[in-house]
């Protein structure tokens, strides 16, 4: 990527100005609302009178046209008419606008003559001009750091180190709200639709010298220049953890993305061999996609497959061993030190203590309850059979206190744990009663920086994935 480029998408990615052209009431003023916590100037651009007095509501200045915005605008958005849209792009380039992003579909995706030749037409002018077009059919950027997002609900004031590049605005609004929840923090993101000038590639390379984004993530249907983006993607995941979902995989869904994006079908193999070959993560759904990154974020490095199981009752631990061992990983037996340490304290009734440990549903309410995790925990710490430490909390009632302004032992047991312990250490939440509580048990993990995941399912792949994304690099240092 040209410096010049790189200076083109740091100025739409990091605006201090932004116009919205075409929001409405029949889209809840989306766009505008999205703005309210904007660090920058905001504009409006709408010719319809009757919009007029909503706009105004919201108290941004609204203008006829783009050329009649005082001052320098940095990235617009477009939710116009997309036979509307060569008006745009030739006023942006008048105006000397950083990057339009145009929300607008109904352009190649169609496979429509009409929709061609607006896509076709909005290109060519961009091009000529070395104007930044996103999309079109997309949301474009978010910046969470500056208040720049694509929808309300969107967090908004703290940036973090995990980009996200997709193909789908939906994804990526998703990605980024979930993600939030679970304690994913994002420096930058963006929908790019049709792809129609900048694709993956570009973006890629953007975000790989992009001193914010440690983590990056992508969704894509396909790429334009195949070769370009194998190179950029070998380069990008030596220096970067890259996880790459690619929709389309299925037959059924190659066609779905051809009317989505008007992305062209391409091997399923091939695309898992080049995934392999760099270096980079695959992902197949958008848990996986949260799950794997709240890996790499909050559990520790390693290339052992060895885990220590704690269940809360003999049925869970029967499950959780066969779930973890059918992801590949081990539940080895502990050493004989082990076993002889935890026969000093261990004395649950209807317990056992092999690997996984069954501590009965009963255990967080017993007395020395908490002196006995910790002591759990420090043993599978100390056992030299042991990689990775799992803790399962299942929900019948709240384990932690229910006053948030007391201390909360179990809480902060964790808590040490997690923040002394060399090995990746995990929490899973399960429940059979009231997942509205399981929420919340997670929601007080997850705020305090304790990995937790909802399922043994997908706590294992989680964990495989990390294994197997560090035990690659290892290879590879070695050779």
């Amino acid at each position: 990527m040209g410096e010049s480029l790189t200076k083109k998408l740091d100025r739409v990615f990091n605006p201090r100005s932004v116009a919205v052209v075409g929001d409405k009431q029949a889209l809840g003023y989306m766009w505008l609302r999205s703005l309210s916590h904007f660090q920058g100037k905001v504009y409006s651009v709408q010719i319809d009178p009757n919009e007029l007095p909503g706009i105004a509501q919201l108290s941004v200045k609204n203008y006829l046209s783009l050329k009649d915005i005082p001052g320098p605008v940095d990235y617009v958005i477009a939710a116009v008419p997309r036979a509307v849209s060569p008006v745009i792009v030739k006023d942006c380039i008048q105006k000397n606008v950083g990057g339009v992003c145009f929300f607008t579909s109904g352009f190649a995706e169609t496979s429509t003559e009409e929709g061609i030749r607006l896509q076709e037409a909005i290109t060519d002018l961009a091009r000529e001009a070395g104007l930044l077009v996103i999309g079109p059919n997309c949301v474009g950027i978010y910046n969470p750091k500056i208040g720049l997002r694509h929808n309300p609900v969107q967090a908004y004031g703290e940036g973090g180190t995990v980009g996200f590049i997709a193909q789908s605005g939906t994804h990526a609004t998703l990605f980024t709200i979930a993600g939030t929840r679970n304690g994913i923090k994002f420096s930058k993101s963006v929908s790019y639709g049709n792809a129609a000038i900048l694709d993956s590639t570009d973006y890629l390379e953007y975000l790989k010298i992009d001193q914010e984004t440690e983590i990056i993530g992508m969704y894509v249907e396909s790429v334009k220049d195949g070769r370009r983006f194998f190179h950029c993607l070998r380069d990008v995941a030596e220096r970067k953890p890259v996880l790459i979902w690619r929709g389309g995989e299925s037959e059924e869904g190659s066609r779905a993305t051809a009317s989505h994006t008007g992305a062209l079908a391409q091997s399923s193999v091939v695309w898992q061999t080049l995934i392999r070959q760099c270096g980079a993560i695959r992902i197949e759904n958008l848990d996986e996609m949260i799950d794997t990154v709240k890996a790499l974020l909050y559990l520790k490095p390693a290339t052992g497959n060895r885990a220590g199981l704690i269940a809360m009752s003999g049925g869970q631990s029967v499950a959780i061993a066969d779930t973890f061992a059918k992801a590949g990983l081990k539940v080895p037996l502990l050493s004989q030190s082990s076993y002889e340490r935890l026969s000093t304290f261990f004395s649950i009734i209807g317990g056992s203590y092999r690997n996984p440990f069954d501590i009965s549903s009963s255990f967080l309410m017993s007395e020395n309850a908490i002196s006995n995790l910790a002591n759990m925990l420090d043993v599978m710490e100390q056992d030299p059979n042991i990689d990775c430490i799992v803790l399962e909390l299942f929900t019948i009632i709240s384990p932690f206190s229910q006053d948030l302004g007391k201390p909360d032992p179990l809480l902060d047991t964790i808590l040490e744990f997690k923040d002394r312990t060399k090995k990746p250490f995990l929490t899973i939440v399960t429940t059979a009663h009231s997942e509205t509580l399981a929420v919340e048990i997670r929601d007080r993990l997850t705020g305090k920086g304790i990995p937790c995941f909802p399922s043994f399912e997908r706590g294992a792949r989680a964990l495989k994935r990390l294994v197997d994304f560090y035990r690659f690099r290892q290879e590879q240092y070695l050779n």
